[in-house]
């Protein structure tokens, strides 16, 4: 555990150090479909804190949307949008529609936060949004796995990057209370 914890500390430490060179997203070019059809309005993201969370109905972490709804819930007022982004990249673990995947989230985590239609998160076909999260943290920030998170701060440029086993709790929430109280 204590080679985790220095790994973990190691790789915040390395984060930290890049962010400076980070270049911002621009979120008025985003173009994303919602799940529901359409597009999400990307442009009401600006000056907004966002979790980008690559999401998936058959993994061991699924259990996280409760978690990802309370965080939304909690911090919404301040400016956090929770931003799931459903793929089936890792494991196939999500291999429904966008109408059966919605229905899952609405019916077992009540989930109200701004769902993508399914994307591809990683590689080179990844959904541009991915690609730029990549470009800005390196191999070490792109997700391995569902439910990796990469939280934006308000002037659109990471501010850290959380994998699905290390991403719920105490730092995740400091680092977000942090990138709220931030104003651009």
């Amino acid at each position: 555990m204590l080679a985790f914890a220095l790994v973990g500390a190691l790789l915040s430490a390395v984060g930290a150090l890049a962010q400076a060179g980070r270049e911002p997203v621009d979120w008025q070019a985003v173009s994303i479909d919602s799940i529901e059809g359409g597009k999400l309005d990307t442009a009401a993201f600006r000056a907004k804190v966002v979790l980008l969370v690559n999401t998936a109905s058959f993994c061991g972490f699924t259990g996280q949307y409760k978690d990802l709804e309370a965080l939304y819930r909690r911090y919404q007022d301040r400016g956090l949008v929770v931003l799931g982004v459903p793929s089936n990249d890792f494991g196939e673990q999500e291999p429904g529609s966008n109408a059966e995947i919605k229905k899952f989230c609405q019916a077992n985590f009540d989930v109200t936060f701004p769902l993508a239609d399914k994307q591809v998160v990683s590689g080179g076909s990844a959904h541009p949004l991915y690609r730029w999260a990549a470009a800005q943290t390196g191999p070490l920030g792109t997700p391995t796995w569902n439910f990796h998170k990469i939280l934006i701060g308000r002037d659109g440029r990471i501010v850290d990057w959380f994998t699905a086993a290390s991403g719920m709790g105490p730092k995740l929430d400091k680092a977000i209370e942090a990138a709220l109280d931030v104003r651009s």
